[in-house]
């Protein structure tokens, strides 16, 4: 009997004892489906499905360098370059109750550049990465850290209309689509005002609407321990290549929505020059400058002008400058401005 033979025999004999059979076929595991990502365009463009559930995300940001520039802007020199990174999360869901909507975004910020840190201090001190915004929104009702209808204004770099407008808030805002209605109750914490306490309470609300190629936002605010209220309204109008902007601001008193001026007027016009270009002037008339005490403004009246130039140099990538210059009675006249690029995603 040869080798041959030998394995044969074995093979048949151990095929008897365990009773296998030739015809037997060997059965392999199911592969398990795979869900793939899905496009949600219920809410615009950029979100998609969170597998395995029926709410819609959506990743945004930005990466932003800019110098800017001003008298003593940082100690002596009249510079300062300014990296900054922001990184948005938006959840949205449809509910019986209306959108379900969760918001977050982290903003960090680069100025000194310092590199690495020393025994007992902290690493590139001057720079800071923090929560900007956090909240929750459920049809009109929104609750959170959110900026407030003041953080709106016209769009050139050269009014200034407003001044604190990010509060831990609760805000309910009626939405017709071409007309809303809103009252909020913010948090003025950490508000720099002569006898501004954390505990601070505002209250504000606006009323807005469109019309066309036009547009109308009034708005109030009042801040509580100040005793003291502010009032806005901005317009703007779409006119031959570019859009007309105009505003007046008004404040009873130093208050935590509105401090610079008793009163200010301004006006800006962008003009749409190419797809790519958009070249915007604006004027601010300000009436008693500044403050005297924790109530009063000074009789101090000045204005300011300025230009705004946005470019589009590929799709994501932008860049903006601007110059500004700043008369105000019995103070140093002052140029500002700044150049910035940046990266949006």
């Amino acid at each position: 009997m040869n080798i041959k033979s030998l394995l044969i025999g074995s093979a048949a004999a151990l095929a008897a004892v365990s009773g296998a059979k030739a015809a037997d076929a060997i059965v392999a595991a199911e592969p398990e489906p795979l869900e793939y990502v899905r496009v949600c365009d219920a809410f615009g463009a950029g979100f998609f499905y969170i597998p395995g559930s029926e709410t819609c995300l959506k990743f945004d940001g930005f990466v932003r360098f800019q110098v800017n520039y001003g008298r003593d802007l940082s100690g002596p020199s009249d510079w300062d370059a300014v990296t900054r990174g922001q990184f948005n999360i938006d959840t949205r869901s449809d509910t019986e109750l209306g959108v379900l909507r969760g918001y977050i975004g982290f903003q960090g910020n680069g100025d000194s550049g310092l590199g690495a840190a020393t025994a007992g201090t902290s690493a590139n001190l001057g720079s800071a990465v923090f929560l900007e915004q956090a909240f929750i929104e459920l049809g009109g009702l929104k609750v959170g850290k959110f900026y407030n209808w003041w953080d709106n204004g016209l769009s050139g770099e050269t009014d200034n209309l407003a001044s604190n407008t990010l509060f831990n808030s609760i805000r309910y805002t009626y939405d017709a689509g071409s007309f809303y209605a809103g009252l909020s109750v913010d948090e003025l914490e950490g508000i720099t005002l002569p006898g501004a306490t954390d505990n601070n309470v505002g209250i504000s609300g606006a009323l807005g609407g469109k019309f066309g190629g036009a547009a109308v936002e009034v708005l109030g605010g009042y801040d509580i321990d100040r005793s003291n209220g502010s009032a806005r309204i901005i317009a703007t109008a779409d006119l031959g290549p570019g859009q007309l902007g105009l505003a007046g601001v008004w404040a009873s008193g130093s208050n935590a929505y509105y401090a610079v001026s008793e009163w200010a007027v301004a006006a800006q016009y962008a003009i749409k020059a190419t797809d790519k270009l958009t070249i915007t002037p604006g004027v601010q008339y300000y009436g008693n400058y500044g403050l005297v005490n924790a109530d009063n403004f000074t009789n101090n009246d000045g204005w300011k002008g300025g230009l705004t130039v946005d470019y589009k140099i590929v799709e994501g990538l932008t860049t903006k400058v601007a110059v500004n210059y700043l008369d105000i009675d019995n103070n140093p006249k002052q140029w500002t401005g700044f150049v910035r690029l940046q990266r949006s995603f």
